[in-house]
């Protein structure tokens, strides 16, 4: 099959996106101290932006000090990180055509920064941590919006051609879209309307500074994969609810840190170990795609082979393909497949890389112990 569909163009908001490959965000723990751009985040974002992907999103940035879970998660809480955000615009935007989403996130009940204590709706204990996050005030949550509205004024600033919320992965965001993580009682707790508020005043309170020029999109919890959690039919009218409001697009992903101690393979990093288990939000993509009208719909979660990648765009269940973990292996992919080499991505899905993202910057092992094997 070719993949005329995967090499074609297609727009978000107002920005056009060369092909249908996006690199899905990840922690990289490659930033400077205290969150600034520098060098080792620099050659990490180079080698991805040669390799021919159409849309990259930036692992996720801080908008608080608090926010934060690691000194080395990059942040753009105030304007002192402007001039290292502009850099990494710039080198990316030195490529053809490729464009540069930031996203942006507040990690909530799961943030275990050692100088603040982690926030959430409700006060529900962190299993894997061990950690009771404090409830937020109204108060709190409306200078939290405040908080994500200038960080992504900020990035317009530096030039990113648009900016993703991170609302899923049990970060803050997805925390208010949960009844296992949200009881709250005022107007942002009990119907999905009102669990769903947080994300329609942060987007229009960017909307209302920037306008259409800016697209605003969204990675969006679609189950958590605990008891009491999170399920598909209430996200789906979340997810619609978002796409009315108008967010540009929508990444449906899942799982939390809870999720691994009831699963042995969960969300939102399963092992593949077949075919059978690749793109496995693709039912979910299929119940929200006819649901978000104009929005487009970015699908993640184990896509390995392009053949089938350019039958998902083609079958309309998905706008965009997103991927994290074969790009870590393997940045010039998208090259690869365009060059005719359409063989499946070499990323084994072993999750190395998430055992390394915890302790030092971001890296596939077993790709750089089949180096060391192969010069011995």
């Amino acid at each position: 099959m070719e993949l005329e569909m995967l090499y074609s163009p297609q727009k978000i908001g107002n920005v056009e996106i060369k092909n249908r490959i996006v690199r899905s965000a990840t922690f990289e723990h490659r930033a400077e101290k205290y969150g600034y751009v520098g060098q080792k985040i620099l050659d990490m974002y180079d080698e991805l932006a040669r390799g021919g992907t159409g849309l990259i999103i930036t692992g996720f940035t801080g908008i608080d000090p608090s926010a934060t879970g690691s000194p080395y998660q990059l942040r753009l809480d105030n304007d002192s990180y402007i001039p290292g955000h502009k850099k990494l615009v710039k080198l990316v935007h030195d490529q053809p055509d490729v464009k540069l989403a930031i996203q942006i996130v507040h990690l909530g009940r799961q943030c275990e920064h050692p100088k603040f204590t982690p926030v959430a709706p409700s006060p529900i204990p962190e299993k894997t941590t061990g950690l009771t996050p404090r409830e937020l005030s109204t108060e709190e949550i409306y200078d939290l919006i405040k908080k994500f509205k200038e960080t992504a004024i900020r990035s317009y600033e530096c030039g990113y051609d648009m900016v993703q919320l991170h609302s899923s992965h049990g970060y803050l965001l997805s925390n208010f879209v949960s009844p296992y993580t949200n009881r709250r009682k005022d107007e942002f707790g009990g119907s999905v309307e009102n669990m769903a508020r947080i994300l329609v005043e942060i987007f229009n309170q960017i909307r209302d500074e920037l306008g259409k020029k800016f697209p605003i999109t969204i990675k969006l919890q679609t189950e958590d994969s605990v008891p009491g959690g999170l399920t598909l039919d209430t996200s789906s009218k979340i997810a619609q609810i978002l796409a009315n409001t108008g967010y540009d697009a929508i990444e449906p992903s899942g799982g939390i840190y809870e999720s691994q101690l009831t699963h042995r393979n969960p969300y939102p990093c399963k092992m593949i170990k077949s075919s059978e288990d690749e793109n496995y939000f693709l039912p979910t993509a299929k119940i929200i795609k006819p649901l978000i009208k104009k929005s487009k719909l970015i699908l993640v979660g184990g896509i390995k082979n392009p053949v089938s990648a350019e039958k998902i765009v083609r079958d309309g269940h998905a706008d965009f393909i997103s991927m994290c973990r074969p790009l870590i292996y393997e940045p010039d992919l998208p090259n690869r497949w365009k060059s005719g080499d359409t063989s499946p991505a070499k990323c084994i899905s072993c999750n190395s890389c998430l055992t390394i993202m915890r302790t030092g910057p971001l890296y596939c092992l077993t790709k750089k112990n089949l180096e060391k094997k192969s010069q011995n």
